[in-house]
């Protein structure tokens, strides 16, 4: 998967748009951010502790927890390595988070 692959599969969604965030892509409902993209390798989602917690434990190779300080706040994606249709579904789950 790539980061245009995510792209596509971001902007479909209702109401998300694209902007810069620090340098690289993010994703937003009209509330908040619900992806980014830090490296072209690599996605962060923004999913609720318990949904990343779950991610990390179903897909070890290649999803990892992403800290913002002492929070919790995303699971971090290895693009290369990740199933595409299950990333899709990850990525819809955030934006239905932040909607």
């Amino acid at each position: 998967m790539s980061p245009d692959d995510v792209r596509r599969v971001a902007l479909a969604l209702d109401g998300a748009t694209e902007r810069d965030h620090h340098g690289f892509p993010s994703f937003r409902t009209a509330r908040r951010i619900f992806v980014t993209v830090p490296d072209p390798e690599h996605l962060h989602v923004m999913l609720g502790e318990e949904d990343i917690r779950a991610a990390v434990a179903e897909w070890p190779r290649w999803c990892e927890e992403k800290w913002w300080g002492r929070t919790l706040s995303a699971v971090r994606v290895s693009l290369p390595d990740c199933d595409p249709a299950v990333v899709a579904e990850l990525v819809e789950d955030a934006w239905r988070r932040h909607s």
